[in-house]
């Protein structure tokens, strides 16, 4: 429903077909950000933290899935929730990893990855709070299309993280039984998954009999 919901609004406030839309997506590609306010940046740039967060994640997942992950992280760096959702609804639930893990997968497994992403957010955020036109990004909300639908975007994604069981079966794929660390994750928006990035148990540690998985497996 959630997803239905989402695709339909933005379909109908039809965001593409506004001038102002490219006009910003102009200034933000060639990094004209004194010209945007600092909160539409920050929110922006967060939407592209948010697809590392899921991915290190998913394509950990997305390993033991009949199906490849690439596409829908690809499509989640543009599209937010609109290419994340199909995964999170079409996966199997699974909290086992066999295999080996190529560098891209060891990077989104290392806790300096996510530590990383937690001081962009925190250097992002804060450069909202300090620089930004709070009264200005609150009208913009209300008459900009695009506007409006990344900061939806935004608060799905934060929504999103802790209702399907991706983040669950990860828990699980690294012995971390404490309900408490779910809570604490869950109930505190964009920071509860980037401090679990930084705090989770190495995969390795949970894997107790790992094989080399053949082509097919793979996708």
């Amino acid at each position: 429903m959630i997803w239905i919901s989402f695709v339909a609004y933005t379909v109908w406030l039809a965001p593409l077909d506004r001038s102002y839309t490219w006009d910003v997506g102009y200034r933000l590609i060639t990094f004209r950000w004194g010209e945007i306010n600092a909160y539409l940046l920050s929110i922006f740039w967060l939407m592209g933290v948010w697809p590392l967060i899921y991915a290190s994640l998913m394509l950990v997942d997305g390993r033991m899935q009949p199906f490849r992950v690439w596409p829908y992280f690809i499509g989640s760096n543009f599209t937010g929730v609109i290419c994340l959702l199909p995964y999170l609804l079409l996966r199997q639930r699974n909290q086992t990893f066999n295999g080996t893990m190529d560098k891209w997968l060891a990077w989104l497994e290392r806790r300096s990855t996510g530590v990383m992403l937690l001081f962009t957010a925190i250097a992002l955020i804060a450069y909202a709070l300090i620089v930004g036109d709070w009264a200005d990004f609150v009208q913009q909300f209300q008459t900009r299309h695009f506007v409006h639908l990344i900061s939806l975007d935004f608060c799905l994604m934060c929504l999103v993280f802790p209702i399907t069981s991706l983040f669950d079966d990860d828990m699980a794929r690294r012995g971390i039984s404490n309900r408490a660390v779910f809570w604490a994750v869950a109930l505190v928006p964009l920071f509860g998954p980037l401090f679990y990035l930084c705090w989770r148990s190495p995969l390795q540690k949970t894997v107790s009999s790992p094989t080399r998985i053949t082509d097919t497996q793979f996708q």
